[in-house]
């Protein structure tokens, strides 16, 4: 599977994405922080999505200060994490999808699903926190605070050590890489603290999407017992607890958690075997029809799109000029009732 990073225009700067798979969408936040590009070196990273990518279609993202989006920051807050992630999804025209959100950003997902519930098929949460405080006493917050600002090499690694505390030195020393590359000490810290501040508690209760919470046994970065609380204070969610001590969801057992949370998906969409006749069906979008209305070649330019070529490339690989592919995605804009390519591409990789 090739991942092909792309941008999305916030007010806050430009956010580095991916889409990979084909299904229903999964939008995945991503966590404390993250790089999409040395993220995807990791062979046990892409296993898990391309595993998740067999019946789904992923979104990942980095988020503004870090991996490969705009690294000019200064607001550290859920306001601004829930202002990009809603900047995001109108930049990729999505309509219902599920929300998965891991450690620090499972809070900012459990706010958005709080909030916004029509927006949400489903809400998976993982290896998170009601509250962050709750993550390790006040004098342990401060002193990993201060030696990720003071030497953020000996911060990555003593991170590492703590995250993935049975992986193998290789594995140690690559987590630890990619947390310096993915964020400078000072972002890295205000992120962290902004973990260590949050506190979604009071709007737990008023999650009414099917929720699953699902949290390593043996964590310590995040101990069980935050999971399983999460869990209880979330109306009817359900807690999957997956076996290991490291913290990242992909770094043990990666199609063990994919599988966890695909099953999970699965059983949200309504059955329908009660589905009443085509008569009564609500009259079909644009993009629904659009299977039925596209051309062989714009199905295929639209394929492109998804795979990150411009239309200059699109004209190169299918022979024929710059303005015939204009023409072709015009129509094709307007057959599936959309403006934005982001939104041709996540429609291509559902459908084609």
């Amino acid at each position: 599977m090739r991942q092909v990073v792309r941008f999305a225009a916030t007010p806050a700067g430009r956010v580095a994405y991916a889409v990979t798979g084909s299904g229903p969408a999964v939008l995945c936040l991503p966590g404390w922080v993250s790089h999409l590009g040395l993220l995807w070196e990791s062979a046990e990273h892409r296993r898990f999505v391309e595993e998740l990518s067999r019946t789904h279609t992923v979104i990942r993202f980095d988020r503004i200060g870090c991996g490969l989006s705009d690294r000019d920051r200064t607001d550290f807050s859920l306001e601004f994490e829930l202002a990009t992630l809603k900047a995001l999804i109108a930049h990729l025209g999505l309509d219902r999808f599920a929300l998965f959100g891991t450690c620090e950003s499972g809070q900012v997902a459990a706010a958005f699903a709080a909030a916004e519930p029509d927006a949400l098929t489903a809400l998976i949460l993982y290896g998170t926190c009601a509250r962050g405080r709750d993550l390790a006493p006040g004098d342990v917050r401060r002193s990993v605070l201060g030696m990720v600002r003071a030497h953020w090499g000996l911060g990555s690694r003593v991170l590492a050590d703590i995250w993935l505390p049975d992986a193998s030195t290789e594995l140690s020393a690559t987590f630890a890489r990619m947390q310096r590359e993915a964020a400078t000490a000072e972002t890295a810290a205000a992120l962290l603290e902004m973990f260590y501040l949050l506190d979604v508690t009071d709007v737990l209760s008023e999650i009414r999407v099917p929720t699953l919470v699902a949290h390593r046994r043996g964590s310590r970065a995040v101990r069980f017992e935050l999971g399983r609380e999460l869990a209880a204070l979330i109306p009817e969610a359900q807690l999957a607890a997956l076996d290991g001590r490291m913290q990242p969801i992909y770094a043990e057992h990666p199609e063990a958690g994919a599988a966890t949370i695909a099953e999970f998906l699965h059983a949200t969409v309504p059955a329908r075997a009660n589905t009443p006749p085509a008569a009564a069906d609500p009259p079909p979008t644009a993009a629904q029809t659009a299977r039925g209305l596209l051309t062989a070649r714009e199905f295929q330019v639209a394929d492109l799109i998804a795979d990150g070529l411009t239309n200059a490339e699109i004209g190169r690989q299918l022979g024929v000029s710059m303005r015939t592919v204009d023409a072709h995605v015009e129509h094709v804009r307007t057959k599936l009732g959309v403006r934005a390519r982001a939104q041709i591409a996540v429609w291509a990789r559902q459908n084609t």
